[in-house]
């Protein structure tokens, strides 16, 4: 914690509820996590998601392009 001892931090977080009010931090903290909660949804990707119940999941299926065959 740097140089600053534990009644330190106390004094500049009692600062900050003064200033900032606790509803205010309480509504940051909510922005935070859900800003966390996207950006980790964001970074999981689509493949990753876990299929909803019920749901068939073909992993047998290929992507391909067709190319037509012509004949000489």
């Amino acid at each position: 914690m740097g140089g600053l001892s534990v009644w330190h931090w106390l004094i500049v977080l009692l600062v900050v509820v003064l200033v900032f009010g606790t509803k205010k931090l309480g509504n940051m903290g909510g922005d935070i996590g859900k800003a966390v909660k996207g950006f980790k949804d964001g970074v999981r990707g689509e493949d990753d998601k876990p299929s909803t119940p019920g749901q068939v999941v073909d992993k047998t299926t290929i992507d391909a392009e067709a190319k037509e065959k012509t004949k000489f």
